[in-house]
């Protein structure tokens, strides 16, 4: 197969053996030395460059080039009463074992237990750090019932920034859709937000549904997931790109 390749697309076996996990180069260099690595049979030699096509044993155990990483992502309608954690052993009620998938995958973010409606859940660690840094703007959109007739000084005053845990909540877009029910699209994700601000103005909560997060919409039945499509995970990972950019470092 080698003779297909051309040198360029060639690795030595020590940086081959350090690129797929196995040991250190220089571990590599130390097990050349004392015989302990073959190449399609024969000893191999310092230096000595492979496509990774060969069988390679080391002390006559075969290496196995691990697998490319699957990543998943999920949307998922969290039902109310399921609770956004991986403690599996501590809530009984937990998002994890509701959902039952194969693969290990915890949720982005949180969505409190008498909430409802989209929530991401992934394998991939590094589109999590960077949907949830609290300067990247990133939309969440909620339609909210509460317990009284909604007033206009309410609506104003709920979009004007509201005090709670010590800070400001941003200015937000909020407008109302019923006699005590109105939508509202958050960038923040303070702990349980939109409950703290109604209750500043002396209106409880009802219901609350998460329906949109950034470009994708709630489109499931209460407690079922899908896959996130191609075009919808290429727009989130080109907004995820250009807020990370704008990031200043500060929370």
């Amino acid at each position: 197969f080698c003779e297909y390749m051309s040198e360029e697309q060639l690795v030595r076996i020590n940086k081959y053996l350090s690129e797929i996990g196995f040991c250190s180069r220089r571990r590599a260099d130390t097990l050349i030395e004392q015989g302990r690595i073959l190449i399609d049979g024969k000893l191999a030699v310092m230096g000595q460059k492979v496509s990774g096509q060969e069988q390679i044993k080391v002390d006559n155990k075969l290496v196995k080039k691990p697998e490319k990483k699957k990543y998943i992502y999920l949307a998922f309608n969290k039902p109310i009463g399921i609770v956004c954690t991986t403690d599996t052993r501590r809530e009984e009620n937990n998002i994890i074992d509701y959902i039952n998938y194969p693969t290990r995958i915890f949720p982005i973010g949180r969505l409190d237990k008498p909430s409802e409606g989209l929530i991401f859940l992934t394998n991939d660690g590094d589109i999590v750090n960077k949907i949830l840094r609290a300067n990247n703007q990133h939309e969440k959109e909620y339609v909210v019932e509460v317990n009284k007739p909604i007033t206009k000084e309410f609506i104003k005053s709920m979009g004007s920034g509201v005090p709670i845990l010590d800070v400001i909540t941003n200015k937000c877009f909020i407008k109302q859709t019923g006699k005590k029910s109105f939508k509202i699209i958050l960038t923040q994700g303070l702990n349980r937000q939109i409950r703290r601000m109604c209750e500043y103005f002396d209106y409880r909560v009802i219901s609350l549904k998460r329906i949109r997060i950034m470009n994708v919409k709630l489109d499931l039945p209460v407690g079922e997931y899908r896959d996130l499509t191609a075009n919808e995970l290429n727009t989130l990972n080109q907004l995820v790109i250009k807020s990370t950019k704008t990031y200043d470092g500060k929370s």
